[in-house]
């Protein structure tokens, strides 16, 4: 909504924005306006948002009232005892700052274990944004007999080249193991993006 309503998003003055992680291209968008644009950070269980930050900053502050903790897998706990009594366990990964502060690193059930080191497809996906041309991508475990997961880039479309550049904003072990190409991803059945499906596909 917010990408089709650019023109008109400059005559309003405070923006959130919340249901999907701001992609690169939209936040770059964003910050030529005059507006103040928040990101939000909140779940079905909370039933509204829980926290927001501004489009810069690297940290959500949580809503008066409402703490956040981890638990052993580091995924966020929140406290809103105004909305449940129960502590919400999340399934995203985060850095706990202060018990009103967090950075939100990506999802558990998408964190590759590369020979012990943790990688997160969604920063990693963030950093390569730039470098794609305009190609649907992202980036995926595959099985690998040395390091039990490596790092795949998977790139939609005819193969292309990618210059030197694409990956230096990476860090030692988020530089992809192997590019793959594949013509179209597959999709749900309400436009969202299937990775291992995707994946699967190329493999057979």
């Amino acid at each position: 909504q917010a990408q089709e309503s650019m023109p008109q998003l400059s005559q309003i003055k405070k923006l959130i924005l919340g249901g999907a992680k701001i992609s690169p291209e939209l936040s770059k968008q964003l910050q030529a306006l005059q507006t103040e644009v928040f990101e939000t950070y909140g779940m079905t269980e909370t039933i509204t948002h829980i926290a927001a930050k501004k489009l810069n900053d690297i940290s959500f502050e949580t809503l008066p009232g409402v703490t956040v903790s981890k638990d052993e897998r580091d995924c966020l706990v929140i406290n809103a005892p105004h909305v449940t009594y129960e502590q919400v366990v999340t399934n995203d990964v985060t850095d706990i700052i202060n018990d009103t502060h967090f950075i939100w690193l990506g999802r558990y059930d998408n964190v590759i274990n590369s020979g012990g080191i943790k990688l997160y497809p969604e920063q990693i996906e963030e950093k390569l944004a730039n470098h794609m041309q305009g190609r649907r991508f992202f980036v995926i475990a595959k099985a690998d007999k040395n390091l039990g997961e490596k790092l795949i880039l998977v790139i939609e479309g005819e193969p292309l080249s990618l210059n030197d550049n694409a990956f230096k904003a990476l860090g030692r072990y988020e530089k992809p193991k192997e590019v793959l190409f594949i013509p179209k991803f597959s999709e749900t059945g309400s436009g969202k993006l299937q990775r291992q499906v995707t994946l699967n596909n190329i493999n057979k």
